[in-house]
């Protein structure tokens, strides 16, 4: 089976790296999938989630605040400021902060930057839904 290099880095670490089948990511204009020989890209990536799947069919969820993806011919890179495994995802931290921020946004004080509120909004929601995702994954 033919495979690609990955590599999941963030701004303090480097997350994953390792040959991968596949790679699904979530882009600007939505949900891509990158597997070997795929056509060279540059794209932006919005919060959420990126699955690997591993050569031996095993697939691994990680959490990305955003960021850059770059696929080359032999390797798929996710560059984020921030990467995490989705089991490491704390919920109840996701779950307040979606809350404050929904809430600063129902009561928006007029200096209130709405760009920063729906950003956090957004994070926090794509945490949610990376959980969510782990947790249909380890039901199967």
């Amino acid at each position: 089976m033919s495979t690609i290099r990955c590599d999941i880095v963030s701004a303090e670490d480097e997350i994953f790296h390792g040959n991968v089948t596949l790679v699904v990511a979530t882009g600007e204009m939505g949900e891509l999938g990158i597997a070997p020989r795929h056509a060279p890209l540059i794209t932006r990536l919005k919060p959420g989630y990126v699955r690997v799947t591993l050569e031996n069919g095993d697939s691994q969820e990680f959490y990305v605040s955003g960021g850059i993806l770059e696929v080359q011919p032999q390797v798929v890179s996710v560059l984020a400021d921030t990467a995490m495994r989705a089991k490491d995802l704390d919920e109840a931290a996701a779950k307040a902060a979606k809350d404050e921020a929904e809430r600063a946004l129902a009561n928006r004080a007029p200096d209130m930057d709405l760009a920063e509120a729906q950003a956090k909004l957004a994070e926090a929601v794509a945490q949610l839904q990376a959980l969510e995702r782990l947790r249909k994954t380890l039901k199967h």
